[in-house]
C-alpha cells in the first residue's frame, strides 16, 4: 500500500537504492517511518541554504541539521580550510604530546568567553560533551546528585539519558544514573527547594529549550539560577549544543542574560556542519580540582577527542561566524522571521503563539481558549491529540512537498521549529512564512487535518507517532 500522493508519489516511484540498503543494513524502522510519513527522498547534494534530492528537486533548508549547519552547507571558506589541512600531513591523532590545533581552538573559545571559561575538554558529540560536564561536576564538587529540567534534551547516551526529560526515551534503558532529579523549567522556587533538599553537584539546563518546544525563560531566570547554585555550592552547567555558535544572535545564548555558567557545553555547529566535535568549557579552578593532579590526568578522555581535523574545522567555523557577522545576521533575520510570522499567523485558529530568539523560532500550534471552536469545545479528547501528535509533522510534510525543509521539536510535535542557517536572507524568510501561511490556510479546525492524514496514511500513522 502506498502512503504517497502528489509529488510524494513521484519520489516513491523513483526510490533510491540507498533507501533500500539503509532499511536493510542500518535502520529498518526509520525507513518505514519515513515511508509512512511521506519522506521518500534521499538528499544527495547541499550548497548554502539549499539541498537537492535524488530526483533533482531543490529544497530550502530551514532545519540546518537540527541547528548544526549554521554556516549553511558546503561553505567555501570552511571547505578550503579543511582541504588545506589535508595537504599538510599533520598528525590527526596525538596522545603523547600536545595537539597544536586543539590548543588553538581552546584558546579561541577562551577568548570568546572573555577568559571566564578558559579551559576546554574536547569530545565528539553533544552527548559526550554533556557526559564530560557531569563527570567534571561530580569530581570537582565531591557530590553525586544532579538537577535537570522538564522539557530538557541533552542527548541519547546512557549517562545523558539520566538527565533527559522525555520518559519515552528514558524508560527502555532504566535503571539509569541515580540521583538525578527533574524540576520545572523556569521556576525559581522549585529550583531553590531542590537545591536545599538534594545538594546536587550541578544544575544542568538549556538557556532556551530547543527540542522541548523553543521555550524561552523569563529575563533574569539564568541569573537567578547562577546565584542560587553558588549559594548552595552547586555548579551551573549550560547546554548550548543547539543555541551556541551564533544561533540566538550572540555567540553564546548566555551572553543575552549577562551571566556566565560554571560549565558550558558546545557541539553541533562548532564543527561547521562538516565534522563532529564537542567541547566542555569550564572555569580553571574547576578543571584544576578535577584533573589537575598528574595521577588524575587520564580520568577523562577519548581517542578521537580533539583530533586535528575536527579542530581545524572548528577554528575555521568560529572565524567565519565572526568575519561574516553571522551573529548579527541571526539577530536581524530572527526579528524579521518572528515579525512576519506574527503578522501572517496571529489570527489563525490553529496557531497559539510564536516564540524564540534569533534564528531559533517555534510556531506553537493549537488553539488558545479564546480561539477554540465548537468542535474543540465539544470533542476536546479528539481535537487536542490531533493537534499535539499530527499537526506539526503534517505541516512539515506539506512544506517538504513545497520545497522547504523544517521539523517539529523532538519532544513537542505541536511546535514547528524554524532553524535556518545563519546566512539566511530576507527573501528566503518571506518565502517560508508565505508557504507556512498558505499550508495552514487549508486548516481552520482539527477535522480537515484529521481527514487529510487519514486519506494519506490510513490507520498506520497514528500508532507510529508515539508519545512526543
Amino acid at each position: 500500500m502506498s502512503f504517497f500522493s502528489g509529488s510524494a508519489a513521484s519520489h516513491a516511484a523513483q526510490a533510491h537504492p540507498s533507501m533500500v540498503s539503509y532499511g536493510q543494513r542500518v535502520s529498518p524502522a526509520l525507513v518505514r517511518l519515513l515511508s509512512v510519513l511521506g519522506y521518500g527522498r534521499v538528499f544527495v547534494r547541499a550548497q548554502g541554504m539549499h539541498l537537492w534530492d535524488h530526483s533533482g528537486q531543490e529544497y530550502l533548508d530551514f532545519l540546518s541539521a537540527f541547528g548544526t549547519c549554521n554556516l549553511g552547507h558546503s561553505h567555501p571558506g570552511l571547505l578550503a580550510q579543511v582541504q588545506q589541512f589535508l595537504t599538510q600531513q599533520v598528525p590527526n591523532l596525538m596522545h603523547v604530546g600536545p595537539q597544536p590545533l586543539a590548543a588553538e581552538l581552546a584558546t579561541e573559545l577562551a577568548r570568546l568567553t572573555q577568559e571566564q571559561l578558559p579551559m576546554t575538554l574536547f569530545s565528539n558529540s553533544g552527548s559526550e560533551a554533556v557526559e564530560a560536564a557531569l563527570k567534571l561536576a561530580r569530581i570537582a564538587t565531591g557530590r553525586q546528585a544532579f538537577l535537570f529540567c522538564a522539557g530538557g534534551y541533552h542527548g541519547n547516551n546512557l549517562g545523558a539519558l539520566a538527565v533527559m526529560s522525555d520518559a519515552r526515551m528514558r524508560r527502555p534503558f532504566e535503571p539509569l544514573l541515580p540521583g538525578c532529579t527533574q524540576i520545572p523549567y523556569g521556576k525559581i522556587d522549585a529550583l531553590a527547594a531542590a537545591l536545599r533538599k538534594h545538594k546536587p553537584a550541578a544544575l544542568l539546563l538549556e538557556p532556551i529549550q530547543g527540542e522541548g518546544g523553543v521555550v524561552v525563560p523569563e529575563a533574569g531566570y539564568l541569573q537567578a539560577c547562577k546565584q542560587l547554585c553558588a549559594r548552595h555550592g552547586s555548579l551551573l552547567i549550560l547546554d548550548e549544543v543547539q543555541t551556541g555558535i551564533g544561533r540566538t544572535g550572540k555567540m553564546f545564548a548566555y551572553q543575552h542574560e549577562g551571566v556566565v555558567p560554571d560549565i558550558l557545553v558546545l557541539a553541533k555547529a562548532l564543527g561547521g556542519g562538516l565534522l563532529p566535535i564537542g567541547a566542555t568549557l569550564a572555569r580553571r579552578d574547576i578543571i584544576e580540582r578535577a584533573y589537575g593532579a598528574m595521577d588524575r590526568v587520564d580520568l577523562h578522555g577519548t581517542t578521537m577527542a580533539g583530533n586535528a581535523l575536527a579542530c581545524a574545522a572548528a577554528v575555521a567555523t568560529l572565524r567565519i561566524v565572526q568575519e561574516e557577522r553571522l551573529c548579527e545576521n541571526a539577530a536581524a533575520m530572527g526579528t524579521l522571521l518572528q515579525t512576519l510570522l506574527r503578522e501572517q499567523l496571529a489570527e489563525h485558529p490553529l496557531v497559539h503563539s510564536i516564540r524564540g530568539r534569533g534564528l531559533l523560532v517555534g510556531i506553537v500550534l493549537g488553539r488558545s481558549e479564546e480561539k477554540a471552536g465548537l468542535i474543540e469545545r465539544l470533542l476536546p479528547g479528539l481535537a487536542a491529540p490531533v493537534t499535539r501528535k499530527l499537526l506539526g509533522q503534517w505541516l512539515s510534510l506539506r512544506l517538504l512537498e513545497r520545497g522547504i525543509i523544517a521539523q517539529p521539536a523532538t519532544h513537542r510535535w505541536d511546535v514547528l521549529k524554524l532553524v535556518p542557517p545563519l546566512t539566511v536572507q530576507p527573501a528566503q524568510i518571506q518565502r517560508v512564512v508565505s508557504t507556512v501561511s498558505e499550508v495552514l490556510s487549508s486548516y481552520q479546525s482539527s477535522l480537515p487535518l484529521l481527514r487529510d492524514v487519514v486519506l494519506r496514511a490510513g490507520g498506520q500513522l497514528w500508532p507510529t507517532l508515539g508519545e512526543p
